[in-house]
């Protein structure tokens, strides 16, 4: 018996889904199958593709060949989706809540990081400052030194002169 792994269509009319099964090459594209190996939703945003693709190479060992269409899908599903098909089950709303509360402490960490970063920052700034201002007190310190001492030799020159 040879097989094939293709798809099936199901649904209403204007409306197709797809099951990817494993199926005899002898029977009719919406006929019997052997396996449901997961399926296709080209009409969502982004088209939805589910795949188990361990049985996938089960069967592909077994000597099942893919069809073209399933061949592409199969090999979207091994790179984990694109911009067109999303490769898994749809998020569900327990799963969205969570990525929104990871999302939330995600942002908040980083408006924490980011105001520590600030705060850092102008902790630099200051001590900067702190120290160029200790350096001009001690360069005019310095200059006083000197101005006292150079007042200091005109007296003594002009007493003994």
């Amino acid at each position: 018996m040879s097989v094939k792994i293709r798809l099936r269509r199901m649904g209403r009319k204007k409306q197709p889904h797809y099951r990817v099964v494993v199926a005899d090459t002898a029977s009719p594209r919406d006929g019997r199958f052997v396996e449901s190996l997961g399926y296709y939703r080209p009409l969502t945003e982004p088209a939805r593709l589910v795949l188990d693709l361990e049985r996938v190479d089960y069967w592909i060992g077994q000597g099942a060949l893919p069809s073209h269409t399933v061949k592409n899908l199969i090999t979207r599903a091994r790179k984990g989706g694109d911009e067109k098909v999303a490769v898994g089950e749809p998020d569900t709303d327990a799963e969205k809540a969570r990525q929104a509360e990871e999302l939330a402490a995600r942002r908040q960490a980083e408006e924490e990081a980011l105001k520590a970063a600030e705060a850092e920052k102008k902790a630099a700034e200051a001590e900067k400052k702190a120290a160029a201002e200790a350096e001009a007190k001690k360069k005019a310190e310095e200059a006083a030194a000197d101005d006292a001492d150079e007042g200091g030799d005109d007296e003594e020159t002009t007493g003994e002169g």
